[in-house]
């Protein structure tokens, strides 16, 4: 089943006619709307004025899992500071994100993506991914693969100041 979600998510977009458009620092983020995994409302128009972490992730992926830890401590240190981790799960279902979710107390929302929202976001292929939002919707840095341990954690706290 990953595999063929791997391949979806690299053909979709030649499969449409066009490439992804690829996403670097200083982009506008892309818009999503989407329910988080208890049914609440996930807008990122709606958390402009707030810095916010997007984690591309899935349940099978070793790095993702290692990274969730830091993601709930940042939220917890930083989200009263105006940081909001946003995690979204590359999942085929629900159910691996639920069993995930039995492991860790996340303290973000956590939306399932998809091979189109994957290609909206510049072509999310490895995981995990993580995109930094600055508070005026524009990205300022990208992580793709394996993030080495307060690399994120640095960048937010320079966002924050």
């Amino acid at each position: 089943m990953r595999s063929r979600l791997a391949i979806l998510l690299t053909c979709l977009p030649l499969l449409m006619g066009a490439a992804p458009v690829k996403l670097a620092p200083g982009s506008s983020v892309p818009a999503m709307s989407r329910a988080d995994m208890h049914g609440r409302p996930v807008d990122l128009a709606a958390l402009q004025g707030k810095l916010v972490l997007i984690d591309f992730w899935a349940s099978w992926c070793p790095p993702c899992i290692v990274e969730i830890p830091r993601l709930i401590a940042m939220q917890k240190t930083y989200g009263p500071r105006g940081l909001q981790v946003v995690g979204i799960s590359m999942d085929d279902s629900a159910q691996p994100v639920r069993d995930v979710a039995k492991r860790f107390a996340f303290n973000y929302p956590v939306v399932l993506g998809d091979a189109k929202l994957g290609s909206e976001f510049g072509g999310v292929l490895g995981l995990p991914v993580q995109m930094l939002v600055g508070r005026d919707g524009r990205i300022l840095k990208i992580w793709t693969g394996e993030i080495a341990p307060g690399a994120v954690e640095q960048a937010v706290k320079a966002a924050l100041r």
